[in-house]
């Protein structure tokens, strides 16, 4: 009997220490607790991790090298899809979210279970996924003037990239373009930083609105339909010598925080989750190993907290050649600020250069915990702990009607007309639908890749109507028109075919082909052969409204002339429809210029305010037009004052006749 006892209270005890080890551990786990504050969660596995798991934070590596076990081993931080780089061609919502969950599952399996976060450029809506919405590019947003349009497309740019199980975008580039010629001016949304300013409210849109009282510089995303943005490129990158990509912007400290830094204001009192810094050089020093300005501005002065990122193998590139002292390079960079690196493919090396700064104590443990702990405070802030895998349930989300109808309209409020009627002549827009034939000419009137520009599918865009979804200018003009209108399209005709139909007017529609980045710096900023032969013949022979499809403004002066009506239509994306909603009236044209069309290239840098100022249209213009729907009151009011004066004078009569009578 004593023995049983004895016995079960043994079993007793044991259970009893099993219980108070498992509270106790639970206690302890404090950062797996969402009810414990951020700060505390942070603390709190930091303390818990190695040297080992802390540098695995702060890599990032292109999706075409990672696997679960790559994740798992290396304790990586990041994952992302450089241009173009997909799941496979043509890749559903689905097919996204199950590979991005088979990497998740690997970092979930890690020692300490920390999810990654994966981060893809969605630049102008979801651009690398097939049948996603393609936004305008920012060179058109700009001319809208609309803040609250851009907080919109960032909310639905979230929920299309958050459709296939992506939390985290290299989103808004907010340079301050001073030189068209620089390959990304159309990642800007103006030459004058006011602008900028105000359209970074598509970070609200991005990640939600910071809630009020909430701590400046923190980042914030407000939930699973958010995502968090990324501000790019810290800073000056839009100022660089003659518009050269990469190249070293010259100026004084004024002109920098005058021109270049303030939309990093704005986008940290939004709570921007992450910054990305430049491939530039300010006065000669590279950006990604300028400790005074990423610690010592954005991190300290500005209060920024949460993490910076390079850009892809930035770091590589604070040498020449790229690469050729990378040991000095991740010692240089971490030390300047950076807290995750965008390495994208030899992580190996990497990880280890860094393991031996930090053990020969060249690089402080102290600035390896500064990085990762705002890694960290991000994940937690966003739910990433919570909710590391993604579900199908926004699938649906990718390419909406309702995101399309969006974009439209952002289309529609990005054009700007620079030319109506020539010689005295009434002007030649709206046109009418209603006609007995249409001559549609251009190498970019039907092709969906030129339309949506660089950034698009690939890195640097597509040719062609077959690589995602969407409605060509083509297309838009063939709805939009009366059916008993006849539409001829001919890309390129010849000048007998011309004089041989009797067309009512031409739309001619040219522009650049589509580029990023370097490949897109240019001298010359001229239309594509064959555009300007095309204007010539057509414009030359009939009536004509010339539509532009350009990521800047490119010469067009030699031949205004000859053009009727002229549209700048920048990068609409994907939905030609809000071309013609106000090409033909239904809608009528409210785009201002946000950066100054110049006369030549020769006059090149020349931005608003400068003393040589002489543009062939300059910032801020954008001639109007009335809606259909005004011109149909306009009518209207006429025709019910007409019949008023029309019984006025009746009235008169009789009462004249009554009288004499």
């Amino acid at each position: 009997m004593s023995r049983t006892l004895v016995g079960l209270l043994s079993i007793l005890w044991l259970s009893w220490c099993l219980v108070s080890n498992v509270e106790a551990q639970v206690e302890y786990m404090k950062y797996k607790d969402p009810k414990q504050p951020v700060v505390t969660r942070v603390k709190d596995l930091l303390d818990r991790m190695t040297l080992e798991e802390k540098i695995g934070q702060m890599v990032q590596i292109d999706r075409s090298v990672a696997n679960a076990q790559v994740m798992k081993t290396n304790f990586i931080g990041s994952v992302l899809s450089g241009g173009g780089s997909e799941p496979l061609p043509e890749a559903t919502a689905k097919d996204w979210i199950d590979m991005i969950n088979e990497f998740q599952k690997g970092s979930l399996a890690s020692r300490l279970g920390i999810p990654m976060i994966y981060g893809i450029d969605a630049v102008h809506g979801h651009n690398n996924v097939y049948n996603a919405t393609i936004f305008p590019h920012n060179v058109g947003l700009g001319c809208t003037r609309d803040p609250l349009l851009a907080q919109k497309i960032g909310a639905a740019t979230a929920l299309e990239v958050r459709a296939t199980g992506i939390p985290y975008v290299f989103a808004p580039c907010i340079a301050v373009c001073r030189d068209p010629r620089w390959g990304r001016c159309y990642e800007s949304y103006s030459e004058d930083h006011k602008i900028v300013q105000e359209m970074t409210k598509i970070i609200t849109g991005l990640q939600g609105d910071v809630p009020p009282h909430y701590k400046k510089g923190l980042p914030y995303v407000g939930g699973k339909t958010k995502v968090a943005a990324c501000a790019k490129h810290f800073v000056g990158d839009g100022g660089t010598a003659k518009g050269v990509n990469e190249d070293n912007t010259v100026t004084d400290r004024h002109g920098l925080m005058n021109i270049h830094m303030p939309a990093y204001f704005d986008s940290i009192l939004k709570g921007v989750s992450t910054v990305m810094v430049s491939y530039s050089s300010w006065n000669g020093v590279k950006m990604h190993a300028n400790r005074d300005l990423v610690t010592g501005f954005l991190k300290n002065t500005l209060k920024f907290k949460g993490f910076v990122i390079s850009d892809w193998q930035g770091i590589d590139k604070i040498t020449t050649p790229p690469g050729s002292n990378y040991s000095y390079s991740v010692q240089a960079s971490i030390e300047a600020g950076v807290d995750m690196v965008m390495v994208p493919y030899i992580f190996d090396e990497f990880i280890q250069d860094l393991t031996l700064l930090v053990k020969n104590k060249i690089v402080p443990m102290d600035r390896i915990d500064d990085a990762v702990q705002r890694i960290l405070f991000v994940k937690f802030t966003m739910g990433l702990f919570e909710n590391p895998l993604a579900d199908y349930s926004l699938v649906n989300e990718l390419g909406s009607q309702e995101h399309r109808n969006l974009a439209r309209e952002a289309v529609r409020k990005s054009l700007v007309l620079l030319k109506n009627g020539k010689n005295g002549s009434p002007p030649l827009l709206p046109l009418p639908k209603k006609t007995s034939n249409i001559l549609v000419a251009g190498t970019h009137a039907d092709n969906l890749g030129y339309q949506c520009g660089g950034w698009t599918i690939k890195w640097q865009g597509f040719t062609g109507n077959n690589d995602t979804s969407g409605t060509t200018i083509l297309s838009a003009i063939k709805s939009a028109v009366d059916p008993s209108t006849q539409i001829v399209f001919q890309e390129n005709p010849d000048s007998g075919y011309l004089k041989l139909n009797n067309f009512k007017y031409a739309i001619v529609v040219v522009g650049e082909l589509p580029y990023a980045e370097t490949a897109g710096d240019s001298t010359t900023l001229t239309l594509a052969d064959p555009g300007p032969d095309i204007i010539n013949k057509v414009c030359g022979t009939m009536k004509c409204v010339v539509i532009i499809i350009s990521g800047r403004p490119v010469v067009i002066e030699p031949y205004i002339s000859s053009i009727d009506a002229l549209v700048a239509a920048w990068l609409p994306g994907t939905e030609g429809q809000g071309v013609t909603d106000v090409l033909f009236g239904d809608y009528g044209f409210t785009g201002k210029l946000a950066r100054t069309w110049f006369k030549s290239v020769d006059q090149l840098p020349m931005n608003f305010g400068d003393h040589h100022y002489d543009p062939l249209y300059p910032f801020g213009f954008g001639l109007k037009t009335k809606s259909g729907n005004g011109q149909l009151e306009k009518s209207n009011s006429a025709a019910l004052g007409v019949k008023a004066c029309v019984f006025t004078i009746i009235v008169t009569v009789i009462v004249s006749l009554c009288l004499t009578g």
